[in-house]
């Protein structure tokens, strides 16, 4: 070891610049952050999307639709769906507690039972709503529907 290969211990020396710490440290005077303004004040900062005057995105891009805040949402169920159900695990009637059992909604859910395949099966419905084709489906092949 000698003069030529010396360094400092390693996590010794900062590189980071100390601003404001007088005109000796070369970062003094206004600590970078220029002359007067907004952004040379403490305590400052700025809107979210805030585009420096300009109109800022949010409101040049044109708005439209509507959301109705007491839309009703159903998770719709098939007759194919009831079928298969019915099959396999030879079912007579089928209810909100058969549905979330088999994992097909979740206990929050509102169920509306849809016409979509075919019913053969005997059996009894129990949903909070039903579209008319698979209403007509149901009683046509003997099973009954009830409303929750």
């Amino acid at each position: 070891m000698d003069l030529s290969n010396l360094k400092p211990a390693a996590g010794s020396v900062k590189t980071r610049k100390r601003v404001g710490r007088g005109p000796g440290s070369g970062r003094g005077g206004t600590s970078t952050r220029g002359h007067k303004g907004a952004q040379s004040r403490s305590g400052h900062s700025t809107k979210v999307g805030f585009e420096g005057g300009q109109m800022p995105l949010q409101r040049r891009v044109p708005k439209f639709g509507f959301k109705n805040r007491n839309r009703v949402e159903y998770v719709g169920v098939n007759l194919d769906v009831l079928q298969e159900l019915a099959d396999k695990f030879k079912l007579s009637a089928i209810d909100f507690d058969t549905l979330t059992s088999h994992g097909l909604v979740s206990k929050k859910d509102l169920v509306k039972i849809l016409g979509r395949g075919e019913l053969t099966a005997k059996v009894d419905v129990k949903a909070h709503a039903f579209s008319a084709t698979a209403q007509q489906a149901i009683e046509a092949a003997g099973g009954s529907v009830v409303k929750l």
